[in-house]
């Protein structure tokens, strides 16, 4: 089975194919040659997954995912949230989204905070959604390089490392990403 998946993302991309099984191949927005860039106007993480995967169904006929993925801080009342990419400006720059969010919570004690990712899924005329959550906390400071985004200042509960010091197979169990993910897959098997 080929499945479109609405991005290029490389990380994004590499990450949920190393989770996938052999039996699904997974085309990036590249390869199907979608070189615009997908409008994310929705004020959801669930919209602007939806918003995506639409997209590429409605303009180049395919099957498609699309996950859309946002940072919930507690003490934020849920900011970024849909923001999380373009948190600190259209820039979409990792270190400068991490510094303003630590820079908001420099007073603050209560850290609590999940990742959310949803996955909008076309398939056959059809639309699912699957949604993935990981708890934790925001960190005082960044650690580790793997991983991307907020990676380096997310504590997932459980652990004393950040996704940005553990190995990806742990991450891809314990993460947003890779729970929406297995949800998805779990249902493409019943599909297939």
């Amino acid at each position: 089975m080929q499945l479109v998946f609405a991005s290029n993302n490389k990380n994004k991309i590499f990450e949920i194919q190393s989770i996938l099984p052999d039996t699904i191949q997974i085309l990036s927005l590249e390869d199907i040659g979608c070189h615009e860039e997908i409008p994310e106007t929705a004020n959801t993480i669930e919209g602007n997954a939806i918003l995506k995967a639409n997209y590429v169904t409605a303009n180049y006929g395919y099957d498609c995912f699309a996950d859309d993925t946002g940072l919930e801080v507690e003490a934020l009342n849920g900011e970024p949230g849909v923001y999380s990419a373009r948190y600190a400006g259209e820039q979409r720059d990792s270190d400068d989204n991490m510094t303003k969010l630590l820079d908001a919570l420099a007073n603050e004690s209560n850290r609590k905070a999940q990742f959310k990712t949803v996955i909008a899924l076309n398939l056959n005329g059809e639309q699912f959604l699957f949604t993935g959550i990981a708890e934790g906390q925001i960190t005082l400071a960044k650690s580790g390089n793997q991983g991307f985004g907020y990676d380096p200042i997310f504590q997932p509960l459980g652990f004393k490392e950040t996704f940005a010091q553990l190995p990806l197979e742990i991450k891809n169990k314990i993460g947003h990403r890779g729970k929406a993910t297995q949800k998805l897959i779990d249902f493409l098997k019943t599909e297939q």
